[in-house]
């Protein structure tokens, strides 16, 4: 399956079920209302400072990806009878092989194991594209994410940084 068309199901950890695709162009106003239901230290912690409002730039950035060398995922669930989008992850190629990843789960439905599925499925599709490694910055009071991470069964290395703990996660 080509990742602009992925799609897989996972059951959370309350047994709901949850989907796991593809980003769509379509899925712009859902992205940012799930933004909107995020808290500000769940803002915080996906980008390292207080962040409510975004330019048409990086919302463009944020929706338009290529699906090579950016490669963005969403989690949806049925909330009254249709699909909310509920969090995301993403990979950017910066040199090739490696690429830095991001994730983010809105404050209602962190806990659940959204994080990890979403993590599963941009892993499998991080190693479909070639690449050897994802890295991360977290943030040393994140750890939720430091614990998706750290569960993912990859080799990782963590290095502590100034202001973040730098993650490298091994895929080969």
């Amino acid at each position: 399956m080509r990742a602009k068309d992925y799609s897989a199901t996972e059951t959370l950890r309350d047994g709901r079920t949850v989907e796991i695709r593809a980003l769509r162009p379509e899925d712009r106003a859902g992205l940012l209302a799930a933004v909107g239901r995020s808290s500000d230290k769940s803002l915080y912690r996906r980008f390292f400072g207080f962040k409510r409002g975004f330019t048409d730039q990086e919302v463009d950035f944020y929706i338009n990806v290529d699906f090579v060398d950016h490669v963005a995922l969403v989690a949806l669930l049925e909330e009254d009878g249709r699909p909310v989008i509920v969090g995301g992850s993403r990979y950017v190629v910066g040199v090739p092989g490696q690429a830095e990843v991001a994730f983010a789960v809105d404050d209602a439905h962190q806990g659940q194991g959204i994080g990890t599925a979403l993590m599963r499925h941009l892993v499998a599709l991080a190693r479909d594209g070639g690449l050897r490694e994802l890295v991360a910055d977290v943030l040393p009071g994140n750890t939720a994410m430091l614990k998706v991470f750290g569960t993912s069964g990859l080799v990782s290395t963590t290095r502590q940084e100034p202001d973040a703990i730098h993650v490298v996660l091994q895929l080969a």
